[in-house]
């Protein structure tokens, strides 16, 4: 090939959020495949940044919004000139979109959905967001491609944006990599999981309104058994009223926000089951890292994800979404009688990056010339392939 495939990935910032972290998983598979990646944030800040390979070029686009952003998106295009261009997030999309038209670059825009848009123009409370379905109608046609991280995001994508259903791919997001085991092995140091008396329930998550943590700390509240315990890793805006919930439920001494953990998989390895207590989810990649790790899954049934992850209730316990009941009957089954988690990790290897690195590349190389030729020209050591998604 004359020059390596140019892609540029655009993201907000390094937060360490799910969606920062898939990207992180698949910039790594994608240098190794021999692209040449090159990002682009609004600032060079987040808990995860210094996970990003050292080779990797980043550009600080200097933008406290994604507004400001735009005529820097301009000018990186313009000096940049990637083949292809991914983006993550509503606002960023649709700033990738206008940058690609107003500097009329060749790049090629590929742009992805990572949570329900119905629920998250409504869930985030403000005007910039309510407007997200409203833009997606009016620009979305201008995208070159167009991911949703499950068929449930794809489906209501195109329901409320008025995007062709055919339009829009479904592929789930990386969660597995080469190193995954070794840092699922690395020593959890907390005393609950290092005492083999107890049995410690995690949680994960950003402490937001949309993982309803609130819910899951009363459902914990009824699980009776003296040796149960309920560890919550992340940090968020809602740590506070957390901790006085806990505070009034007399739970202290049971129940622990633990903060946010760089390496989250030693603490979910070594707990009793993940509990994910979500009202909505893009996904819900936690449940696939704890699968991965052999942990058992407790899951409010909430669009979208979690159904196609656990076939329904087959890889693991779904409770309908906000049933504090429910919640806390899951728990105590799983504690008299826990879940058998050999099939699991075969579940959740079916998402491993370099699989889901293939994906997009094939999305790639439907829109650019440059990605075929680099596709056609990609070793057979990279020839994997993914599993369709469940439709629903």
């Amino acid at each position: 090939m004359s020059e390596p495939l140019r892609l540029a990935i655009y993201l907000p910032n390094f937060d360490g959020g799910g969606v920062e972290r898939m990207k992180l998983s698949l910039i790594d598979a994608f240098i190794k495949m021999g692209i040449d990646v090159v990002v682009a944030i609004h600032r060079r800040e987040g808990e995860l940044l210094h996970m990003l390979p050292e080779d990797v070029h980043v550009v600080p686009l200097e933008a406290a919004r994604s507004i400001e952003a735009l005529p820097k998106m301009i000018r990186f295009l313009r000096a940049l000139k990637p083949h292809v261009l991914l983006s993550s997030m509503g606002h960023n999309n649709i700033i990738a979109l206008w940058a690609r038209a107003l500097a009329r670059s060749d790049a090629k825009v590929i742009i992805s959905q990572h949570n329900a848009l119905s629920r998250e123009s409504v869930e985030m409370g403000n005007w910039q967001h309510r407007a997200m379905p409203g833009l997606y109608r009016r620009f979305g046609q201008w995208a070159d491609g167009i991911i949703a991280v499950s068929e449930g995001v794809r489906i209501d994508m195109a329901e409320h944006t008025g995007i062709p259903l055919d339009r829009i791919d479904t592929i789930y997001n990386p969660v597995l990599d080469s190193a995954f085991h070794q840092r699922a092995a690395q020593p959890a140091h907390h005393p609950w999981l290092e005492n083999p008396m107890l049995r410690v329930f995690v949680g994960a998550g950003r402490l937001v309104h949309q993982k309803d943590f609130p819910t899951l700390i009363r459902a914990f509240a009824r699980v009776k058994a003296p040796e149960a315990r309920l560890l919550i890793l992340g940090d968020g805006p809602e740590r506070r009223p957390l901790l006085q919930l806990i505070h009034d439920l007399g739970l202290k001494k049971r129940v622990q926000l633990a903060g946010f953990k760089h390496n989250p998989l030693p603490y979910i390895a070594a707990g009793e089951a993940l509990v994910m207590s979500s009202i909505y989810e893009g996904y819900g990649n936690v449940l696939i890292e704890a699968m991965g790790c052999g942990t058992a899954v407790i899951s409010t049934d909430c669009p979208y994800g979690p159904d196609e992850i656990l076939d329904g209730g087959r890889y693991g316990q779904l409770v309908p979404v906000g049933d504090v009941g429910a919640l806390a009957a899951a728990m105590e089954r799983q504690l008299e009688s826990p879940w058998p988690t050999a099939a699991l990790r075969r579940r959740a290897q079916q998402q491993h990056v370099d699989t889901v690195a293939r994906r997009y590349l094939e999305l790639f190389a439907r829109v650019s010339p440059k990605a075929r030729e680099f596709l056609d020209d990609l070793p057979s050591a990279f020839d994997t392939r993914m599993p369709e998604p469940v439709a629903h």
